[in-house]
C-alpha cells in the first residue's frame, strides 16, 4: 500500500517565488567589473539553487568572495519588492494545503533574512509551519547534500516516506532522493524538466495545482 503524503518541502527561489530575474539582475550588478564581457543569464541560470558563495566562487575565479556575497545580498534586498511575486496558484494551493491539515516546509539554499522577508512579502509565511523553514543559516552541508531536506523533516517529526520536496533544480532533486523523500519537479524550471527527470524527479508539475491529484485531494473542476 503506497504511503499518503503528508508532508509537502518546498524550495524557495524558482519553485513558489519568482524570483528568477532578482536573481539574474543581483549577479549582474554585483559582478560587474569582475566578469568578463558577455557575462549573463546563460552563465547563471545552470547554477541556480546552488549555495551563494559556491556561484560566486564560479564566476569570479576568486577563493574569497565575501565582499561579492554581500554586494549581492545588497542589491538583491534594495531591488527585492520590484521583482519578487509567488507563481500562478501558489497562495491558493498552500491555503488548501494547510486547511487539510498538510505540514508545509520551506528547504532553501537562501539565508534566512531574505526567505522570511520574501515568504512575508508575497503573504505566504502564514501558510508554513515556522520550524520547517530550513535555509542555508541552518546547516552545515547544504543541497544536494541531503541534510537540509531531514532537518526539516526531523524539525516536522515527519515520515520521509510520507514526505515530498518540490524543487525547480537538479540540487533540490538530488537532496529529496538522499534524504528518502519523494522528488518532485517543477516544469516551470529555468533548467527545463527534461534536466529535473534526468536528475531523478518522480513525478513533474505543470501547474502548482497538480498537487492536489498527488497528495489525494479532488481538484476543483472549474479551476
Amino acid at each position: 500500500m503506497t504511503t499518503r503524503i503528508r508532508t509537502l518541502l518546498f524550495d524557495l527561489d524558482g519553485t513558489i517565488l519568482d524570483t528568477n530575474e532578482l536573481i539574474i539582475q543581483s549577479f549582474l550588478h554585483s559582478l560587474e567589473g569582475v566578469v568578463p564581457a558577455g557575462f549573463g543569464r546563460d552563465q547563471i541560470i545552470p547554477t541556480m539553487g546552488l549555495p551563494l558563495a559556491v556561484q560566486m566562487q564560479g564566476f569570479s575565479n576568486l577563493e574569497e568572495v565575501s565582499h561579492l556575497v554581500s554586494m549581492y545580498r545588497e542589491i538583491n534586498l534594495r531591488l527585492h519588492d520590484e521583482y519578487v511575486k509567488p507563481f500562478p496558484y501558489v497562495q491558493e494551493v498552500l491555503a488548501r494545503l494547510q486547511a487539510e491539515g498538510f505540514q508545509i516546509g520551506i528547504v532553501t539554499t537562501k539565508a534566512k533574512l531574505t526567505t522570511e522577508r520574501g515568504l512575508r512579502y508575497t503573504e505566504l509565511y502564514d501558510y508554513v509551519m515556522p520550524e520547517g523553514i530550513i535555509t542555508i543559516d541552518d546547516v552545515v552541508h547544504p543541497k544536494p547534500h541531503p541534510e537540509p531536506v531531514l532537518k526539516a523533516i526531523e524539525a516536522l517529526g515527519a515520515d520521509p516516506a510520507a514526505t515530498v520536496m518540490i524543487g525547480d533544480s537538479v540540487v533540490d532533486i538530488e537532496a529529496a532522493e538522499a534524504a528518502g523523500c519523494i522528488p518532485v519537479g517543477v516544469a516551470w524550471s529555468l533548467k527545463g524538466e527534461d534536466k529535473l527527470i534526468e536528475s531523478g524527479a518522480r513525478h513533474i508539475i505543470h501547474d502548482m495545482r497538480d498537487l492536489y491529484a498527488l497528495v489525494g485531494l479532488e481538484r476543483d473542476p472549474l479551476a
